[in-house]
Protein backbone atom coordinates (compact mmCIF):
# COMPACT_ATOMS: atom_id res chain seq x y z
CA UNK A 1 0.00 0.00 0.00
CA UNK A 2 1.36 3.12 -0.99
CA UNK A 3 0.51 6.30 1.18
CA UNK A 4 1.83 9.49 0.07
CA UNK A 5 1.44 13.21 1.90
CA UNK A 6 1.51 15.92 -1.02
CA UNK A 7 1.74 19.38 -0.51
CA UNK A 8 0.29 21.57 -2.60
CA UNK A 9 1.27 25.13 -2.68
CA UNK A 10 -0.88 27.64 -3.68
CA UNK A 11 0.94 30.66 -6.07
CA UNK A 12 -1.70 33.48 -5.62
CA UNK A 13 -2.37 32.86 -2.15
CA UNK A 14 1.63 31.55 -0.95
CA UNK A 15 -0.43 29.11 1.67
CA UNK A 16 0.66 25.43 1.33
CA UNK A 17 -1.74 23.10 1.99
CA UNK A 18 -1.40 19.21 2.89
CA UNK A 19 -3.57 16.47 1.28
CA UNK A 20 -2.56 12.94 2.69
CA UNK A 21 -3.01 10.68 -0.74
CA UNK A 22 -4.23 7.51 0.15
CA UNK A 23 -3.86 4.20 -1.99
CA UNK A 24 -5.94 5.15 -4.95
CA UNK A 25 -4.98 8.57 -5.26
CA UNK A 26 -1.38 7.96 -4.72
CA UNK A 27 -1.66 5.04 -7.34
CA UNK A 28 -2.46 7.83 -9.99
CA UNK A 29 0.67 9.80 -8.96
CA UNK A 30 3.22 6.90 -8.75
CA UNK A 31 5.23 6.55 -12.46
CA UNK A 32 4.99 10.21 -12.98
CA UNK A 33 8.12 12.26 -12.96
CA UNK A 34 9.01 15.35 -11.48
CA UNK A 35 7.75 18.50 -13.84
CA UNK A 36 4.31 16.86 -15.39
CA UNK A 37 1.44 17.81 -14.99
CA UNK A 38 -1.17 16.04 -13.31
CA UNK A 39 -5.23 16.18 -12.60
CA UNK A 40 -5.52 16.63 -8.70
CA UNK A 41 -8.88 14.97 -8.98
CA UNK A 42 -7.88 11.64 -6.99
CA UNK A 43 -6.61 14.07 -4.33
CA UNK A 44 -9.75 15.86 -3.54
CA UNK A 45 -9.34 18.92 -5.70
CA UNK A 46 -12.17 18.92 -8.60
CA UNK A 47 -10.78 20.94 -11.40
CA UNK A 48 -7.63 21.29 -10.27
CA UNK A 49 -4.66 20.81 -12.00
CA UNK A 50 -0.94 20.97 -10.34
CA UNK A 51 2.45 20.49 -11.45
CA UNK A 52 4.84 18.38 -9.72
CA UNK A 53 7.74 20.49 -8.24
CA UNK A 54 9.54 17.66 -6.03
CA UNK A 55 9.40 15.15 -3.50
CA UNK A 56 11.60 13.15 -1.23
CA UNK A 57 11.78 9.35 0.25
CA UNK A 58 11.65 7.87 3.62
CA UNK A 59 15.00 8.82 4.58
CA UNK A 60 14.64 11.94 3.53
CA UNK A 61 16.49 12.18 0.14
CA UNK A 62 15.39 14.95 -1.97
CA UNK A 63 14.11 13.91 -5.69
CA UNK A 64 16.19 16.16 -8.64
CA UNK A 65 14.42 16.57 -11.60
CA UNK A 66 17.87 16.47 -13.54
CA UNK A 67 18.63 12.69 -12.87
CA UNK A 68 16.56 10.63 -14.92
CA UNK A 69 14.87 7.04 -14.06
CA UNK A 70 14.11 5.87 -11.22
CA UNK A 71 15.95 5.10 -7.59
CA UNK A 72 19.20 6.98 -5.59
CA UNK A 73 22.19 7.47 -7.53
CA UNK A 74 25.57 9.16 -5.88
CA UNK A 75 26.08 12.51 -7.82
CA UNK A 76 29.15 14.84 -7.03
CA UNK A 77 27.30 18.13 -6.93
CA UNK A 78 27.90 21.53 -6.89
CA UNK A 79 24.80 23.68 -6.28
CA UNK A 80 21.13 22.99 -6.10
CA UNK A 81 18.86 20.31 -4.72
CA UNK A 82 20.47 18.01 -2.30
CA UNK A 83 23.17 19.87 -1.81
CA UNK A 84 23.82 23.72 -0.87
CA UNK A 85 27.92 24.70 -0.94
CA UNK A 86 28.96 26.63 1.82
CA UNK A 87 32.22 28.02 -0.05
CA UNK A 88 32.88 29.02 -3.52
CA UNK A 89 33.86 26.09 -5.59
CA UNK A 90 32.71 23.45 -3.19
CA UNK A 91 31.59 20.22 -4.54
CA UNK A 92 29.99 17.00 -2.48
CA UNK A 93 29.38 13.66 -2.93
CA UNK A 94 25.42 13.39 -2.04
CA UNK A 95 22.63 10.88 -2.22
CA UNK A 96 20.20 12.28 -5.03
CA UNK A 97 16.59 10.66 -5.79
CA UNK A 98 15.74 10.60 -9.36
CA UNK A 99 12.90 12.59 -11.11
CA UNK A 100 10.75 9.31 -11.13
CA UNK A 101 7.76 8.81 -8.49
CA UNK A 102 8.08 5.23 -6.82
CA UNK A 103 5.97 4.07 -4.12
CA UNK A 104 8.99 4.55 -1.84
CA UNK A 105 8.26 8.30 -1.91
CA UNK A 106 6.76 9.95 1.43
CA UNK A 107 6.14 13.13 0.21
CA UNK A 108 5.40 15.05 -3.36
CA UNK A 109 5.67 18.46 -3.42
CA UNK A 110 2.91 20.32 -5.99
CA UNK A 111 2.18 24.15 -7.42
CA UNK A 112 -1.41 24.86 -8.48
CA UNK A 113 -1.24 25.98 -12.14
CA UNK A 114 -5.10 25.57 -13.00
CA UNK A 115 -8.03 26.26 -10.41
CA UNK A 116 -11.30 24.84 -9.81
CA UNK A 117 -15.03 25.80 -9.22
CA UNK A 118 -13.86 26.24 -5.39
CA UNK A 119 -11.24 27.94 -3.34
CA UNK A 120 -8.91 25.94 -1.51
CA UNK A 121 -9.60 27.78 1.60
CA UNK A 122 -13.21 26.09 1.18
CA UNK A 123 -11.70 22.96 0.46
CA UNK A 124 -9.35 22.94 3.20
CA UNK A 125 -10.91 24.75 6.24
CA UNK A 126 -8.83 26.42 9.12
CA UNK A 127 -7.67 24.05 11.88
CA UNK A 128 -7.34 26.67 14.79
CA UNK A 129 -3.74 25.76 16.39
CA UNK A 130 -1.29 27.79 18.02
CA UNK A 131 -1.93 31.26 15.71
CA UNK A 132 -5.40 31.02 17.31
CA UNK A 133 -4.11 30.28 21.10
CA UNK A 134 -1.29 33.45 20.47
CA UNK A 135 -4.53 35.88 19.25
CA UNK A 136 -6.66 34.69 22.47
CA UNK A 137 -4.16 35.38 24.53
CA UNK A 138 -3.98 39.14 22.83
CA UNK A 139 -7.31 40.14 23.33
CA UNK A 140 -7.39 38.75 26.86
CA UNK A 141 -4.22 41.08 27.60
CA UNK A 142 -6.03 43.52 26.00
CA UNK A 143 -9.33 43.77 27.74
CA UNK A 144 -7.47 43.69 30.92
Amino acid sequence: MVELKVVVSDPKTGRAYNVDAGTGAAGALVGKNIGDEVDAGPLGLAGYKILITGGSDQTGTPARRSLPGAGRKQLLLAEGVGFHPKMEGERKRKMIRAHQITPEFVQINARVIAYGEKTLDELFPKVEGAEGEKKEKKEKKARK
